[in-house]
């Protein structure tokens, strides 16, 4: 039996996701110093984890965002018939691109510590709402979603994706689900932007 408590703590995180992954964001504003080549690098490396959030949120929809977990019905096609959780690899691959990017001119500890200081935050974060998330399907999907997790990885993408796949893409979700990701995706390319003026 689950531990209440530990339930808890699994929906305050799920809840507060966004303001947590703030942490991390703001340490690469406040120490990083970009390079030409960090952001010739770390950028492209940010945007593919966006581009891998969009693809996800067109099968997903708008769900993606509420406080609390929710799923009308399982979705097991595009993305998610690569990786159960393509949305958080995205955030990490992202996470991982700005990292490299802020930092280039950072000394090698630095950047190490600014690094594995922001992608440790995010690990930890998402050990504790994956299995979280994982529950509510289970008890809300019963053996469609046993059948799916025996068939899809959880956080490393296999190269084929599963057969018979439900879910379709839907583009015109994308800007209303992903409206918080933008905003946040264009204050850490501003900053980024700034970083590298001061740092020149």
């Amino acid at each position: 039996m689950t531990d209440p408590i530990s339930e808890e703590l699994q929906a305050f995180v799920f809840a507060n996701r966004g303001l947590l992954l703030a942490a991390p964001a703001a340490l690469l504003a406040a120490f990083g110093r970009p390079s030409a080549f960090s952001v010739s690098v770390g950028l492209p490396t940010a945007l593919a984890g966006e581009l891998l959030r969009c693809w996800a949120v067109g099968y997903s929809g708008e769900t993606t965002r509420n406080d609390r977990v929710t799923a009308s019905k399982l979705v097991t096609s595009g993305p998610y018939g690569h990786v159960r959780n393509p949305l958080y690899l995205g955030n990490f691959i992202t996470a991982l691109g700005f990292a490299v990017a802020f930092t280039g001119k950072n000394k090698p500890i630095e950047r190490l510590a600014l690094t594995a200081g922001t992608l440790g935050v995010m690990a930890a974060l998402y050990a504790t709402i994956v299995p979280h998330e994982e529950q509510y399907l289970r008890e809300r999907f019963g053996d469609e979603f046993e059948r799916y997790c025996e068939h899809v990885p959880r956080i490393v993408p296999q190269l084929e994706p599963a057969a018979d796949g439900a879910g379709t893409w839907d583009v015109g979700v994308i800007a209303q689900a992903e409206s918080k990701t933008f905003l946040t995706f264009g204050a850490m390319l501003a900053l980024l932007a700034l970083k590298s003026i001061a740092s020149s």
